[in-house]
């Protein structure tokens, strides 16, 4: 990318409730860009808010030219909106940040000279940081073991969705349609030239967080079954090694009768039913993990879009 040319960039931010936050959050990204000498759009993707976060929107949009708002026909969760963010996009890069402040738009200068100087993507990553519980600590980071061990994509522990990508970059995701998103993981899958930027997590500018332990959860699990088969192979490797001590009862028990111990053979209800109830759980874990990924390939077949817009609003000329 040559920086002789009027590069256009474009910010897309997803919000879900975040009224009151906006015009401060706004002037924040303004103050930080607006000295660089790039062409910007501010796209906002509402994602189905329920409090006054459209209308104050609406006002911005009406108050700066550059400002496009997608309004979501209802919550489809962050990695939806920011999909829709990036189908927007017509610039030369575009950068992707949270609408709470958490990540410091102050950073977006070295993100796009980064970009500049050819990388196609620039990824922010999470500092540790004291101010995390370690419960989040301790699950983020067995998270991302567990991820990396299983799959063959790597994904930076700590990576969030901060991050400028190039127009190529984003053209690739876009043509991953796929329903169950993990955009960390899609964008490290794609494997162009890439650049870490570890950054300090900032304290919510207003409100409380939008990821809920559920939401986490199942981000984590869309993660681990889009990423790998795993758990399929956990279920196999079960099935293998219960086969193994099967044999091995097998050869125990014949050895009684080939020694004439016959006699010494115990009734073995216990054993019977011990074993009965592990091979049942096993069967029924693997059972559940053949369910998941067949949810995964019908909800993908339905070819249902990852979200609708209801209405896109720019500024009034």
């Amino acid at each position: 990318m040559s920086p002789r040319k009027k590069i256009s960039v474009d910010l897309v931010i997803p919000v879900f409730n975040e009224a009151g936050l906006i015009a401060q959050m706004h002037a924040r990204v303004r103050r930080a860009v607006d000295g660089l000498p790039y062409a910007f759009t501010f796209i906002y993707v509402n994602d189905g808010s329920s409090d006054g976060t459209e209308t104050e929107l609406t006002a911005l949009a009406n108050a700066d030219k550059r400002v496009r708002v997608i309004s979501l026909s209802r919550n489809f969760g962050h990695q939806a909106a920011l999909t829709a963010g990036l189908d927007a996009s017509r610039g030369d890069a575009v950068v992707t940040l949270d609408a709470d402040g958490q990540h410091p738009p102050e950073m977006i200068p070295q993100m796009l000279d980064l970009i500049v100087q050819g990388y196609d993507i620039v990824q922010g990553q999470r500092a540790a940081d004291a101010r995390l519980g370690r419960f989040k600590k301790w699950t983020s980071g067995l998270f991302y073991r567990l991820l990396n061990f299983i799959s063959g994509t790597r994904v930076l522990p700590g990576a969030a969705d901060f991050r400028a990508l190039s127009r190529r970059a984003v053209d690739a995701l876009k043509a991953m349609p796929e329903y169950h998103r993990f955009l960390r993981g899609m964008v490290s899958w794609i494997g162009f030239k890439s650049a870490i930027l570890p950054y300090h997590q900032e304290e919510r500018a207003g409100g409380v967080t939008k990821y809920s332990f559920a939401k986490m959860f199942r981000l984590a699990m869309d993660a681990i079954f889009s990423f790998s088969l795993a758990p399929l192979y956990v279920g196999l490797s079960l099935g293998g090694i219960l086969l193994l001590l099967a044999l091995a009862e097998m050869i125990y028990v014949l050895s009684f009768w080939v020694t004439g111990r016959t006699s010494n053979l115990a009734p073995g209800w216990s054993s019977l039913m011990f074993v009965i109830l592990i091979v049942g759980g096993m069967l029924m874990i693997l059972l559940g993990f053949i369910g998941v990924y067949v949810g995964y390939i019908f909800q993908e077949v339905k070819r249902r879009p990852v979200y609708i817009v209801k209405r896109e609003e720019k500024a009034d000329k």
